[in-house]
């Protein structure tokens, strides 16, 4: 069963990540090349490589790869992998959890899990640290926003872990909600004080348009929820289907 879930959850990523391709290609790729545009403009021959799922990292290095190599099979290779990769992972913390959060149906358990890794590994990092599109950052500190960044995503990851770990002893003690709510302000005080420790990160310049800056981030959230949430529907649709059938095998 566990090969049987790996199997489903990586098939639910590819296609998770082929709508989330179309959705940054749709919305995110204008405003890289309104990006591009000024960034170009302004006499820099920094590298263009991001797309609308992107970290805050962004590369400025000599361009390797033409841009609209870039902008389609470039993207497409990367959102797809991100996407296997997630569901691949999804389906082992599914493997762990079923079972152990009452008695939910594994549609329901599949869509939980997926919305709190959602906001764990990308939307809580993503407020402390937001994606910037080209033209934006200082060459000299990429090493140091990257380090930053991803340093977040696994504080956050592992306080969300912590958190669920304590919130099931809290909710034998205090009743499923109450444990709920709990464990979620204890991850709240936990990140919310580590991110007001971390160091903040503003360089975007003052005469950068915010409009494309908006929509640059807009999309970039607007490609991770198309891809998480796809995710979790598809997963949670091939698991209950797979956990149905051995049920009525072993019936």
């Amino acid at each position: 069963m566990m090969k049987t879930l790996l199997v489903r959850g990586m098939l639910a990523g590819l296609i998770a990540g082929v709508l989330a391709f179309g959705f940054a290609y749709a919305f995110g790729e204008p405003s890289v090349d309104t990006a591009i545009g000024l960034e170009e403009s302004g006499g820099h021959s920094h590298s263009h490589s991001h797309d609308a799922g992107a970290t805050p990292a962004e590369e400025h290095d000599e361009e390797l790869v033409p841009r609209d190599v870039q902008s389609t099979l470039g993207l497409l290779t990367g959102v797809l992998v991100y996407g296997v990769a997630i569901g691949g992972l999804l389906s082992l913390a599914f493997a762990f959890a079923q079972g152990r959060l009452g008695t939910l149906r594994p549609r329901v358990t599949a869509l939980l899990l997926t919305a709190g890794a959602f906001a764990v590994v990308f939307l809580v990092p993503f407020l402390k640290y937001p994606a910037n599109p080209p033209a934006v950052g200082q060459p000299g500190t990429i090493g140091a926003r990257t380090e930053l960044y991803f340093g977040f995503v696994a504080v956050s990851l592992l306080a969300g872990i912590l958190a669920t770990v304590f919130g099931r002893k809290l909710a034998d003690r205090f009743g499923a909600w109450n444990g709920f709510l709990l464990a979620a302000a204890g991850y709240l005080v936990v990140i919310g004080v580590v991110a007001w420790l971390m160091p903040a990160v503003d360089e975007v310049p003052a005469e950068f348009p915010a409009s494309t800056l908006w929509s640059f981030r807009t999309a970039s959230v607007g490609t991770q929820v198309t891809l998480w949430l796809a995710l979790g529907l598809a997963f949670g649709a091939f698991a209950e289907k797979a956990l149905t059938k051995k049920t009525a095998v072993a019936a």
